[in-house]
C-alpha cells in the first residue's frame, strides 16, 4: 500500500512550501503547552506519483499533528515525539479547527479501507464520504466534516476498494457504473451500507453506517400508535419517506417488536441486509439478494411459499414488487414495504405513477382493501440527540378507503386528523408533541411544520377544526 501511484491532476495550482514554525507562547492560563513543530514539505496526494501538485498536510504550521502513537502506511501523520494532541472548543476529537478529526488506529490484518470505517464509528458519525483528490470525510452532526488525512489519490481509492469488494460489486461497477452492498467491520462490530460510484470519470464512495443493536420505539421517540400496526395478521403497511429519513430503522423497530412479542416466522428480502435480527420469540430469516437469491422477483415469487407470516419486501420501487405485495397481502400475509413519498397522502399517489393510467383504478382498488398503514416519517435536529423522526400516521378506516375509492386523495389529510381517536396523526401535531416533550426546539419545529401558521396556533392550544370532508 506504501506504494505511490500516478494520478492525473490538472490546473491544481502549487502552493508554497511552507517553512519552519515560529515558537507560540504557551498562556499561563492553559494547563497543557503545545509547542508547534518545524514542519516537512507538503506532502503528495496520497497515491499520487512525483512531480504532482503537493497539497499542504496537517502536520504543516498551525495544525497540531496527531498524538495517538501509531503510524501506517496508508495515512502516515505520525506525530513529533514528546508532542501532545490539541484541543479546541469545536470538541474533543478535533485535532483543531483545520486538523480534522482525529483517525482510529489501524486494526492489524483488515482491509486498509477499515481505518476510515473505524473513524465513523469513532466519532459516532452517520456517514463516511470518499472522493478522489479529497481527505476522507464523514457527516457528524448532520453536518460533513473532514478527517485528519492527505488527500486520496485515484489509484489509491481503487486499491481501497478492492479489499471490500466481492465479485457482484466488480460487475456492478463495471457494468452499472456503481455498486451497492453491505460491508461488516471487524467480528460484526458495526455494518456500512455501502454505495461506491464514479463521478467526473473518478471514484467516490457514501457508506451509511447501521446501528447493530436495534433500538426500540422509546428510543426513537415514536407515536404511541406504532405499536398498535404491529399486530395486524394480514395487509400492507407501507413506511414512506425521502432517502436518510430512517425508514430502515423505524421497520426494524417494528420488527424487533413483533419478534419479541409473537411467535410467527418473520421473511425479510433486503439489499443489503442491514440490521441483523436474533431469533426470539419469532423465527427470523433473512434473505440478501444476489447473495442469497439471485434477483428481486424471484426472492418475491420464493416468499409466499415459504410459510411466512410476515414478509418484509423493502423498497417497492416498481409495479413488479409492488403487485407480488399485494399478492402476498391478499393470500393471508402481512407485507412490509417501503416508498419514497414525503406524506401519507402523496405515498397514494406516488404507487399509481408506477402504474398506466388505465390501471389506476384497479390499483385503487387493491388499495383500499389491502392498505392497512402508512408511516410518513421525516428526521429533525433534536434537543437530546442529534435527530429525531416526525411521524405522520394514516390507518385505513372507512373513511379514507371511501376517499382512496373516489379519487379524493387531497382529503385524506383531513380525515387523518379527524382520525386522532383511533391513532392517527398529521406531522403538525406530532410536532406539537415533540416540543412540549422538549424533544425539539419550537424554531425547528415551525422550520419543518407544513403549515406553520397552524403550528403556532396548536403551540398556544388553539385547534384548528377540520373542514368538512364528507
Amino acid at each position: 500500500m506504501s506504494e505511490q501511484q500516478p494520478h492525473a491532476a490538472k490546473h491544481a495550482p502549487k502552493p508554497p512550501v511552507a517553512g519552519p514554525a515560529k515558537p507560540a507562547a504557551v498562556a499561563p492560563a492553559k494547563p497543557i503547552a503545545v509547542t508547534p513543530v518545524a514542519a516537512p514539505p507538503a506532502a503528495p496526494i496520497a497515491g499520487q506519483g512525483a512531480g504532482q501538485p503537493n497539497v499542504p498536510r496537517a502536520d504543516q504550521p498551525g495544525i497540531i499533528p496527531l498524538g495517538s502513537g501509531y503510524h501506517n502506511e496508508l495515512f502516515p501523520l505520525s506525530p513529533k515525539p514528546g508532542i501532545k494532541d490539541g484541543t479546541s472548543k469545536t470538541g474533543p476529537y478535533y485535532i483543531n479547527e483545520l486538523g480534522g478529526l482525529r483517525i482510529a488506529e489501524e486494526v492489524p490484518g483488515e482491509p486498509k479501507i477499515n481505518q476510515l470505517f473505524r473513524t465513523v464509528m469513532l466519532h459516532e458519525g452517520s456517514d463516511l464520504h470518499l472522493k478522489s483528490g479529497l481527505p476522507g470525510m464523514m457527516r457528524l452532526r448532520n453536518v460533513i466534516q473532514r478527517m485528519n488525512t492527505p488527500p486520496i489519490g485515484n489509484d489509491l481509492m481503487w486499491k481501497l476498494f478492492q479489499g471490500i469488494m466481492n465479485d457482484k460489486a466488480h460487475k456492478q461497477m463495471d457494468n452499472d457504473g456503481g455498486a451497492d452492498f453491505a460491508h461488516v467491520v471487524g467480528d460484526d462490530e458495526c455494518r456500512f451500507r455501502v454505495n461506491m460510484m464514479k463521478q467526473r470519470g473518478k471514484l467516490a464512495m457514501v457508506a451509511r453506517r447501521v446501528n447493530t443493536s436495534i433500538p426500540t420505539f422509546a428510543n426513537l421517540g415514536l407515536p404511541p400508535s406504532i405499536e398498535k400496526l404491529c399486530h395486524y395478521d394480514q395487509g400492507m403497511i407501507i413506511l414512506a419517506g425521502v432517502t436518510g429519513s430512517g425508514k430502515s430503522t423505524t421497520i426494524a423497530s417494528m420488527l424487533e417488536y413483533i419478534n419479541q412479542n409473537e411467535a410467527l416466522h418473520i421473511l425479510t428480502i433486503e439489499d443489503p441486509i442491514e440490521f441483523v435480527f436474533v431469533d426470539k420469540m419469532s423465527v427470523m430469516n433473512q434473505r440478501e439478494v444476489y447473495l442469497d437469491v439471485v434477483d428481486w422477483h424471484v426472492a418475491l415469487k420464493h416468499a409466499v411459499r415459504e410459510d411466512p407470516d410476515i414478509i418484509l419486501v423493502g423498497e417497492m420501487r416498481d409495479q413488479e414488487t409492488f403487485e407480488a405485495g399485494v399478492h402476498a397481502a391478499e393470500t393471508g400475509h402481512v407485507v412490509f414495504g417501503t416508498i419514497h413519498a414525503s406524506t401519507a397522502a402523496s405515498t397514494i399517489s406516488r404507487i399509481l405513477d408506477l402504474f398506466p393510467p388505465t390501471q389506476h383504478h384497479a390499483v385503487r382498488q387493491s388499495l383500499a382493501f389491502n392498505l392497512k398503514a402508512v408511516v410518513a416519517q421525516k428526521l429533525v435536529p433534536a434537543l437530546k440527540k442529534s435527530r429525531t423522526p416526525t411521524n405522520e400516521i394514516m390507518i385505513m378506516n372507512p373513511t379514507i378507503r371511501d376517499l382512496i375509492l373516489k379519487s379524493k386523495d387531497d382529503k385524506i389529510l383531513d380525515a387523518i386528523r379527524i382520525g386522532f381517536q383511533e391513532g392517527m396523526v398529521d406531522f403538525t401535531e406530532n410536532l406539537r408533541q415533540l416540543v412540549d416533550r422538549g424533544d425539539i426546539d419550537k424554531a425547528t419545529a415551525l422550520e419543518f411544520a407544513p403549515n406553520p401558521e397552524q403550528l403556532k396556533m396548536a403551540l398556544k392550544g388553539i385547534k384548528v377544526a377540520a373542514p368538512g370532508i364528507l
